[in-house]
Order: C-alpha cells, then sequence, then structure tokens
C-alpha cells in the first residue's frame, strides 16, 4: 500500500526501545487481530460499511483477548462507536455524562446505543432491560401505566435512532477457543411507537407494589413487542420479545479467541 514501507520503519524505530514486556505486548497484539474472524455488513446500511466491521471487530478481539472474557458493556460500546465512525471520517461525538436522552450524535443524528448478553438471549427477539426510569409519579391502574407508556413516547423524540450490540454467545469454549457471536441491530423507531395503540394490562394478582403491567404491541397481527412497566425497587421499563425481522441487522462478527500464546 502507498506509504507501507515508511510505516512499516517507523513502527520498527517506535518498538526498538521497547521492554521484554512491552515486546510481549505488542506480540499479543498481533495475535489477536491476528485471529480467525467472520464479519459482514448490511449493504443497505448507511455507515456499517466492510471497512466499518472490520474496524469494529477488532476492537472486539482486542477487549476479549486482552482485558475481559464479558461482553461489551454500554461504555465501551460507545467508546468503540465513536472511535471507528471518527477514523471512517464520520462527525461522532459522546453525549455529556448524565445525559437523559441520546449517547451519541453521528453525522447530526441523536443516536442511543443498548447492550444485550443475557444468558437466555434469543436470537430471532431482542431484549432492552432498562429502556428508561419511570420514576415515582402514580402508578395504581392502567391508565397510569398509559401515561408511563405515553412518558416513553415522550422521552423518545429526545433521539433519532435506537442500536443494541448483542452478544448472542457467552463463551462457549471449544477445547481452548472461546467463540464470540456479536450483531449490530437497528430497532426502528417508529416500531416503539406502535406502542401508542397497544393493549395495556396491569397484572393485578401480582404481590409486586407498585403492581407490574404490560402493553402488547402488534402489526398485522403479529406481537412486535411487549413493554413491561417493572414495579420493582427501580421502577424501570423494560422492552421484551422485539422482533428481529423487523429491525435491521447492520453487522455481524464471530471470531474466536484461543487460550494459547
Amino acid at each position: 500500500m502507498p506509504g507501507g514501507n515508511d510505516e512499516r520503519k517507523r513502527l520498527e524505530e517506535a518498538i526498538r526501545d521497547l521492554s521484554p514486556s512491552q515486546m510481549e505486548s505488542i506480540r499479543a497484539v498481533v495475535r489477536a487481530l491476528s485471529s480467525p474472524i467472520e464479519c459482514t455488513a448490511q449493504p443497505s446500511s448507511n455507515f456499517a460499511t466492510t471497512q466499518f466491521a472490520v474496524a469494529f471487530g477488532d476492537i472486539l478481539r482486542l477487549h476479549h483477548y486482552f482485558f475481559s472474557d464479558e461482553p461489551f458493556t454500554k461504555d465501551k460500546f460507545e467508546h468503540a462507536m465513536v472511535r471507528v465512525l471518527r477514523s471512517l471520517d464520520h462527525d461522532a461525538s459522546l453525549a455529556r455524562r448524565g445525559n437523559r436522552g441520546h449517547d451519541l450524535t453521528v453525522n447530526g443524528e441523536r443516536w442511543s446505543l443498548k447492550t444485550q448478553a443475557d444468558a437466555g438471549i434469543r436470537a430471532d427477539e431482542i431484549y432492552i432491560s432498562k429502556f428508561m426510569e419511570l420514576g415515582r409519579g402514580k402508578w395504581v391502574d392502567e391508565r397510569d401505566l398509559a401515561n408511563l407508556r405515553d412518558a416513553m413516547l415522550t422521552h423518545m423524540q429526545a433521539y433519532d435512532r435506537i442500536f443494541s450490540l448483542r452478544c448472542l454467545s457467552r463463551n462457549r469454549s471449544y477445547g481452548h477457543q472461546d467463540v464470540f457471536d456479536y450483531e449490530l441491530v437497528e430497532i426502528p423507531k417508529a416500531l416503539l411507537e406502535l406502542s401508542r395503540s397497544g393493549v395495556i394490562e396491569m397484572r393485578h394478582e401480582s404481590r409486586q407494589n407498585p403492581k407490574p403491567g404490560y402493553c402488547t404491541v402488534t402489526s398485522k397481527g403479529t406481537v412486535v413487542c411487549r413493554l413491561y412497566f417493572d414495579g420493582g425497587t427501580e421502577r424501570k421499563l423494560q422492552i421484551k420479545n422485539i422482533l428481529k425481522s423487523a429491525c435491521l441487522v447492520h453487522a455481524t462478527w464471530k471470531f474466536t479467541i484461543s487460550e494459547s500464546p
């Protein structure tokens, strides 16, 4: 590639005086980036090109090779997205810490990012364990749940797009290798906005206080998601059973991390 020899010389000069332990770290980086990976990018995506998938896959492999067997957390997802998008000449920045709306701004759009890696994860359905906090307002009957649903619809006005980074496998070990399966899925806002006409039901038999409830959302006779109003101590909104076939998978990654040096 153009400038390749010069870049190689600069790298050789930079590592010449590294300590033995630092050289081992360099060798480990090379091993991580040389590990097998399968990645795909959705041609209809307006940002997830093949270059995006490769660059994000490098960060995923480095994370699992060096730092953790655990899937990406939300903060790592946010920082990795900004880093990769900027490297591909997108205008990307993190929202200020504590912002209650979007997490990133990308090319003028406000993005909300979620992660999913629960033990019961399903390939065909998406689950958001904490979409938003529901606060301390009135919570007695179905009318109150409808008001909480409306609060969700208002909350969604604070961002333009919703993405979930999902780890479909959790350290399935085969011999001395761990296999990781990730996908980046966009959940259309229009899908969640169908909850405006969803069927709301409070679980009056529950011993929780306040009592939990559901808003079942359908499209053309098919359930596309369920809002779950969690009446526990956190009083949060979960979104369950989001039909993945109604969403857009922007990119996927499957790779192995070897335990052997």
